[in-house]
């Protein structure tokens, strides 16, 4: 169980922002926190303390009018720590390469490898011919629905007809090196970890997991690493005193 941290990058800033609240739409999303440092700073500080697989994530769609500022943030982050951190944002066959030649370790991708709610394995297959399964993390960020999780896309905002099970993992691991797995409903409300997800998650260890969502406190910690069985990775974000909040960076870091 180690501590996987994030620069979220919207609107050409690092920000924390409220996960459910993300919308294409006047590249608009409910603010927990916009820093006044840019994506190398936090790389630096990652690198200092040799934390490696977090993760930067470019919230803006590809045709936002943010998007290049945005890359520049990433590419600013990559310069300072490479191969240190994981590029996830629009991915695709096309770009991924490009990512992994700035110095990524790996990229992320989700909404590539769905077409109208249901998974694209022609894209999923072409994609892994670039990066190869070493280089890749599969998103299969969630929302809850009908008592059940189903994998989100683009940005969040869109439900697929993939419910997230035991065998939806199995099925992926066969691609990919690591999964990233945000609970959206609480992403970035720092109330609390969504425990039926990090349960279901804790019972599956075929390939790294990385939890994200709701943890605001060190009590959320103990909660998540035993419903987890101490086998899932975490992200803290808008909770942390690096983006405004409470919880101590340099004690977090040392969290097992």
């Amino acid at each position: 169980m180690e501590l996987r941290p994030c620069i979220d990058i919207h609107n050409g800033k690092v920000k924390q922002i409220v996960g459910g609240s993300l919308a294409d739409k006047n590249n608009s999303a409910d603010e927990n926190f916009v820093s006044e440092y840019g994506a190398d700073f936090y790389a630096k500080l990652y690198k200092e303390k040799n934390i490696k697989g977090g993760h930067i994530i470019i919230l803006n769609a590809a045709n936002s009018e943010y998007y290049q500022a945005d890359l520049q943030q990433a590419y600013s982050a990559l310069e300072e720590y490479p191969q240190g951190l994981q590029v996830g944002g629009g991915i695709t066959a096309e770009n991924a390469a490009d990512f992994l030649k700035k110095g990524a370790s790996h990229v992320i991708v989700t909404s590539y490898v769905f077409k109208d709610g249901k998974i694209n394995f022609d894209n999923l297959k072409r994609l892994v011919s670039e990066t190869g399964r070493e280089h890749l993390v599969i998103d299969l960020s969630c929302r809850r629905k009908d008592n059940d999780y189903y994998v989100v896309t683009d940005r969040w905002q869109k439900f697929t007809d993939v419910r997230l099970t035991a065998e939806t993992m199995d099925m992926f691991a066969e691609y990919c090196d690591e999964f990233l797995i945000h609970a959206v409903d609480v992403e970035g409300k720092a109330r609390g970890v969504e425990k039926s997800l990090a349960e279901m998650l804790g019972n599956w260890s075929k390939i790294p997991v990385t939890y994200a969502g709701g943890i605001g406190s060190y009590d959320d910690l103990d909660v998540l690493k035993t419903l987890g069985k101490g086998k899932l990775n975490f992200t803290v974000g808008s909770a942390l005193d690096i983006f405004g909040g409470s919880i101590d960076f340099e004690k977090i870091c040392k969290y097992k």
